[in-house]
């Protein structure tokens, strides 16, 4: 299952992949191609959905049954969930490449937003404040999709897009905000791809040694 270092719930979520092999530079830099998808089917979008917190243990049991009594509405949500985890990944990466989204990206990002709205509903809460509350959630397949898109949304249009990053990991490309003092991170986890790319750079000294 895939790390949590996005910094946001939406980045995590385009991070369900092992990696991302990108495009050259003439195909443009949102042209990828996934590497071990992590989400094949219902049964791993809560199993991820369940690790974000998004469900309890309560939740992901219930939803396992009711997919297995709608297998083909629990399948058109896997596919939408993929969709979605695309159409973000996309976004964010022409972002951090100093590009302009695709407006089909942006499209689909919206009516998955239009979805979620509709089941969000303005309450009193119990330390005398408004907040916002999910509703209908018991039975709804796509629930986790509803935060989802709430997340890409509100860090489209509220956080520092200058920090949104892309790992430079060869085959990796997770997506993260850089949250460091300098703005200097580079790498999704240095121990993983940071680590790595220092291997390299030492073995091409080596080699130019000899």
């Amino acid at each position: 299952m895939a790390k949590m270092i996005g910094g946001r719930l939406c980045l995590d979520f385009a991070n369900t992949v092992g990696g991302r092999r990108l495009a050259s530079e003439k195909k443009g830099a949102n042209d990828h191609a996934v590497l071990e998808d992590r989400l094949t089917d219902y049964l791993d979008l809560l199993a991820w959905s369940l690790r974000a917190g998004l469900l309890t243990d309560a939740d992901a049991n219930r939803l396992v049954r009711e997919a297995k009594r709608r297998e083909e509405a629990a399948a058109a949500v896997w596919k939408r969930a993929v969709e979605l985890r695309e159409a973000i990944y996309r976004i964010s990466a022409a972002i951090a490449s100093g590009k302009q989204p695709r407006a089909a990206d942006l499209e689909l990002l919206n009516r998955e937003l239009a979805v979620a709205h509709g089941r969000v509903r303005l309450a009193f809460g119990e330390e005398g404040e408004f907040v916002w509350e999910w509703i209908d959630t018991k039975e709804a397949l796509d629930q986790m999709l509803w935060r989802i898109a709430d997340s890409a949304a509100e860090m489209l249009t509220e956080g520092d897009l200058t920090r949104l990053c892309q790992c430079g990991g060869e085959d990796c490309g997770w997506l993260f905000e850089d949250t460091s003092r300098n703005r200097s991170r580079q790498w999704c986890v240095m121990q993983d791809c940071g680590n790595v790319a220092k291997v390299r750079r030492f073995r091409s000294r080596l080699r130019k040694t000899k």
